[in-house]
């Protein structure tokens, strides 16, 4: 690469020497992910310990993957997306990832259920699995996806890494762990 900051690492930290820790970008982690998929269930006690290790400092950014195999996987990637345009996203998540066996009996009807259990208004959930308004997102993340390597969920992308948790969980929060704090220690 030849951009002059990789080029002259001293003013990028002087650069972000002079914003204020508080308004410089937090690191960023993509998380793929598939709703209806037992491996992304067992990665969330490894999101939660990041996010309450680095709290804003790491953005966790929820990206879809629905995968073939599961039949109600596209539309709880949509139910996702409304979710999070209610402001509840991650929670959202996390009840549907941890009962992944009632969606797969339940479909549509329990992602809008969940989502009056947590407070989310279930009609304009419904009204927007109905509506198909989140299914440009969904594409666009998983064409995304596929551009880039992932195959299957979880996939971590941080710092220019992916990491396939797809295939094994073991060390992937370490690893997410150490790029993490090469990269906000380049931020300082």
């Amino acid at each position: 690469m030849s951009d002059s900051s990789a080029a002259s690492p001293s003013a990028a930290a002087v650069s972000a020497a002079s914003v204020p820790a508080s308004s410089r970008p937090a690191v960023v982690l993509d998380v793929w992910c598939e709703l209806q998929c037992p491996d992304c269930r067992a990665a969330l006690d490894d999101l939660r310990a990041l996010r309450e290790r680095y709290g804003d400092r790491l953005e966790l950014r929820l990206r879809h993957f629905p995968l073939e195999k599961h039949k109600h996987a596209f539309a709880a990637a949509q139910a996702a997306e409304e979710a999070l345009e209610q402001g509840k996203g991650w929670p959202y998540v996390e009840a549907v990832l941890g009962r992944v066996e009632e969606l797969d009996r339940g479909g549509e009807p329990f992602l809008v259920a969940v989502a009056g259990e947590i407070g989310l208004d279930a009609e304009e959930f419904d009204t927007a699995l109905i509506d198909g308004r989140h299914i440009l997102i969904v594409d666009a993340d998983q064409a995304e996806g596929k551009a880039i390597g992932v195959t299957g969920t979880p996939t971590y992308v941080i710092g220019g890494e992916r990491l396939d948790g797809g295939k094994s969980q073991e060390g992937l929060r370490e690893r997410v762990e150490e790029i993490a704090d090469r990269l906000l220690a380049e931020q300082q």
